[in-house]
């Protein structure tokens, strides 16, 4: 039982690095879908 907790503990550490690039890319394109849209608000409103 506790190796069990142990290896799932593990697992979690470790960090694959694929994944963290395409979380860092989903938040980039995230973060230029909220410029854009406050962009064309502001645009808009000029």
């Amino acid at each position: 039982m506790k190796k069990n907790k142990q290896e799932k503990i593990e697992k979690k550490r470790i960090y694959d690095k694929g994944q963290i690039f395409v979380k860092a890319i989903a938040g980039f394109l995230a973060l230029l879908m909220v410029v854009g849209t406050a962009a064309t608000l502001v645009f808009a409103l000029i």
